[in-house]
């Protein structure tokens, strides 16, 4: 799908030919002189439409307008949040559409504009990678209406390298384990440095035994896959900044170990690499847009699985830092495999840690599917990732890390055990990251009720690469985007 940038004000949106044109209406909408907004100014008086959200009314070839579709959609207040609404709703009517022009009948803000176009993706994503006769997006061109070409094209090009990562995302962690092993993870990830300005390394189990990741190695164990490390590197900042250490959670099948999971909804643990799928996405999109930061990107990928080798409960095994757990239940392996990488990402001397994993189903008890839970331990970086959050529509919502906490964690037979009792299970599992986190300014993203949907809509949705991409780009004021390239959206790019 590209998008097109394109000036034209309400005359030319109505004098452009194409298959579909969305008309974005606020509800302080002034109507001009042209035919289009006389138009807009007659359906609002007859009652036909209201500028509310989610409000649409839709014309076949209405006279005076090329479109061969219009559909007009209420924005509100035109905030992003009501903006986005909008879209969704109208490109509910437009699914047959291979060209569409966006337009909004009033200013657009540069939050609303970056809403609309990651809300066209969305309602427009289709998953063909493992289906016989694939139904690929119809939508081909989406030509996005502006007054002043040169104000707009910053949010634009955020937009449009938000939309690649946030596909790369969806398109992985979409894939059923068989097709997306720890193998297959590391070649998206090698496939990304086609795209230039990304460096990427893929260890393998000698590398990983040499580096004394026992707690990664152990998790691993029990499954015929073997395991990957996966190290990418972006360095668009000043030589010598130290970087931002995105850690994504790449377990590509859980079934628990011995700890089973019970079969209903099984198949939904191929999610549980979504943590290290928007790590993937957010390298996308820095390759799309080049911003002026240095990051890395650390994915340990394994299966979680029951055989004969694998980790029993009460076995006690040695971290990369040297301290030793207890793995009590081997259904919470994500910590395990999280804390190697975390002792790992100490070498990068990072300005900050965040990881990302689906990793309890405690945070979905408490927070559910709206906001990703967030823990830190510095009161500026979790500021700020959560003024991200709200800036992409990709919330999240900071959750204590008191000490006592910890309690639940103590354990006779090793330094630490890697479960603690039912309460506040989001929050113990976060405690014991907390301690292979070091001093270094270390953030933890919850994201198992936000990386994907259940039911009718069971699909990823390639949160929270908007929250980490708007951090990147807002934690580094110099940061400036390098000039613009030719723009396009590519889902398995």
């Amino acid at each position: 799908m590209n998008f097109e940038l394109k000036s034209l004000d309400a005359a030319g949106c109505a004098a452009a030919k194409c298959d579909a044109l969305l008309v974005l209406v606020p509800e302080d909408f002034k109507p001009g002189a042209d035919a289009l907004s006389g138009w807009i100014a007659q359906a609002r008086k007859a009652g036909d439409f209201e500028p509310k959200p989610g409000k649409t009314l839709a014309l076949y070839r209405p006279q005076g307008v090329a479109a061969t579709r219009v559909v007009l959609a209420g924005s509100g207040d035109g905030a992003a949040r009501q903006v986005r609404q909008a879209v969704l709703a109208g490109m509910g009517t437009l699914r047959q559409a291979r060209r569409l022009v966006l337009a909004c009948a009033g200013p657009w803000a540069e939050s609303a504009l970056r809403a609309a176009l990651c809300a066209v993706a969305d309602a427009t994503y289709a998953y063909t990678a493992t289906k016989s006769r694939p139904e690929p997006r119809k939508l081909a061109q989406v030509v996005v209406a502006v007054a002043d070409v040169a104000a707009a094209r910053a949010a634009f090009d955020q937009a449009v390298a938000l939309v690649a990562g946030v596909e790369f995302a969806k398109e992985w962690g979409n894939r059923p384990g068989n097709h997306a092993t720890p193998a297959l993870i590391a070649g998206a990830a090698k496939s990304l440095a086609r795209h230039g300005g990304i460096q990427c390394e893929v260890l393998g189990p000698r590398e990983v035994a040499k580096l004394g990741m026992g707690a990664f190695m152990a998790v691993a164990q029990g499954s015929q896959e073997p395991l990957r490390f996966i190290v990418l590197r972006y360095n668009g900042g000043a030589r010598g900044t130290a970087p931002t250490v995105l850690v994504g959670k790449g377990i590509s099948f859980d079934t628990g170990g011995i700890s089973i999971k019970p079969a209903a909804e099984m198949d939904e643990m191929k999610f549980d690499m979504c943590g290290a799928a928007s790590v993937l996405g957010v390298f996308r999109a820095l390759a799309e847009l080049r911003p002026a930061v240095n990051v890395v990107g650390l994915i340990a990928s394994c299966e979680n699985m029951p055989d004969g080798h694998a980790i029993k409960p009460g076995d006690v095994v040695t971290s990369m830092s040297g301290q030793t757990i207890e793995i009590l239940n081997t259904d919470a392996e994500g910590r395990l495999i999280l804390c190697d990488a975390l002792t790992y990402a100490e070498r990068f001397k990072p300005a900050a840690v965040i990881d990302i994993a689906t990793l309890t189903g405690a945070c979905v008890v408490a927070l559910g599917g709206v906001r990703s839970g967030l823990f830190a331990n510095d009161d500026a970086l979790a500021a700020a990732l959560q003024a991200a959050g709200e800036e992409a529509l990709d919330p999240c919502w900071r959750l204590p890390l008191d000490d006592d906490y910890a309690d639940g964690l103590k354990t006779h037979f090793a330094d630490v055990a890697n479960v603690a009792g039912r309460a506040a299970g989001a929050v113990t599992a976060a405690k014991f990251l907390q301690r292979f986190a070091g001093q270094q300014p270390w953030a933890h993203l919850d994201i198992a009720g936000t990386a994907w949907k259940s039911g009718a809509a069971k699909g990823a949705t390639g949160r929270p690469v908007g929250l980490l991409l708007h951090y990147l780009l807002q934690a580094q004021p110099a940061a400036k985007a390098a000039p613009a390239r030719k723009r396009r959206s590519a889902a398995a790019g």
